[in-house]
């Protein structure tokens, strides 16, 4: 894949400063990590507008409601794993319950965390999030939907996630792109079987595809940003005219984008499922392939569960 290479995590930030512009109730808060978040390009341009909390994400949390609640819109933003474990109650509590117009950005979403390993590494934040009533979910692919993404979010009233992740990835979509709520993307029609991902996945299903392609295999390919709400319609179109569908995500299978798709199909249209990301266990620090790798999810696992799935049914 020839398409530049950005991380979102830079395209959140520069995202933070256009819409500073527009947007002069937009406060942006964080734990001490603006310069790994890239928020810290909003404190640049916008000083009176930013602050930095210090490694107390409950208490940004329970700030961040209380300006929420004054009639600003608060963007917190810190590493995934804290914001969806550390500070869960007063996000539950003080954000979800309340409807309150708060934007959460966990960044460093999944594996690719620098190395940081087990610690740092958020493998089931969509689970926790999309178990919080009242919060919606964005896992945007690429720096231009990262954008577009960090914008629907501050025009969508209440609570909304979004994640991002540290890493560079393939740039998929163009200017002309659209993201909108419950809304997922075709990127290639297919009849045998279906590929379904978010986030920084998108571009691994992609590439499988084309393989798949040289293999003689028809693959669907949908994009799913929108996580809750998710695409039901989309899905259940993939799952009755394919009969197959492979999920892959840069998060523990229990939970995610995976456990959202199966959900939608036990209920409306079932078919044959297998799940890619990460099992039911802790990260490890090492190149972000070779984990992937290890793990069953990257592009050639996903070209092999394709082909396991076509000799099912």
């Amino acid at each position: 894949m020839n398409n530049p290479m950005i991380a979102p995590r830079k395209a959140f930030g520069e995202a933070l400063v256009e819409l500073g512009a527009t947007h002069p109730e937009l406060l942006v808060l964080d734990a001490d990590v603006g310069s790994s978040t890239m928020s810290a390009l909003f404190q640049k341009s916008f000083p009176d507008r930013f602050y930095e909390i210090g490694i107390a994400e409950a208490n940004m949390i329970g700030i961040a409601a209380g300006l929420a609640a004054t009639g600003y819109t608060p963007f917190v933003s810190t590493f995934a794993v804290f914001i969806s474990r550390r500070a869960l109650d007063q996000v539950s509590i003080s954000v979800a319950y309340p409807k309150l117009n708060v934007k959460l950005n966990g960044s460093y979403g999944g594996i690719p965390t620098g190395r940081a390993g087990a610690t740092h590494q958020a493998l089931e934040d969509i689970a926790i999030m999309r178990a919080v009533p009242n919060m919606k979910i964005l896992v945007p692919a690429d720096a231009v939907e990262t954008k577009l993404a960090t914008r629907l979010a501050i025009e969508t009233p209440g609570p909304v996630y979004l994640s991002t992740v540290r890493c560079e990835v393939p740039a998929l979509f163009g200017p002309e792109h659209k993201l909108e709520w419950g809304k997922g993307v075709l990127l290639r029609p297919g009849r045998d079987v279906t590929l379904v991902a978010c986030g920084m996945m998108t571009a691994k299903i992609v590439e499988a595809a084309k393989i798949l392609a040289d293999r003689g295999v028809d693959a669907r390919v949908i994009h799913m940003p929108s996580i809750k709400p998710i695409d039901d319609t989309l899905l259940i179109s993939a799952s009755r005219e394919t009969g197959r569908i492979v999920t892959v995500e840069n998060h523990s299978t229990i939970g995610g984008l995976g456990g959202a798709v199966a959900e939608v199909l036990t209920t409306h249209a079932p078919c044959w499922l297998r799940r890619l990301g990460l099992p039911d266990c802790f990260g490890e620090s090492g190149d972000d392939e070779a984990i992937f790798s290890k793990y069953g999810c990257n592009v050639a696992d996903i070209v092999q569960a394709a082909h396991d799935m076509l000799k099912q049914g």
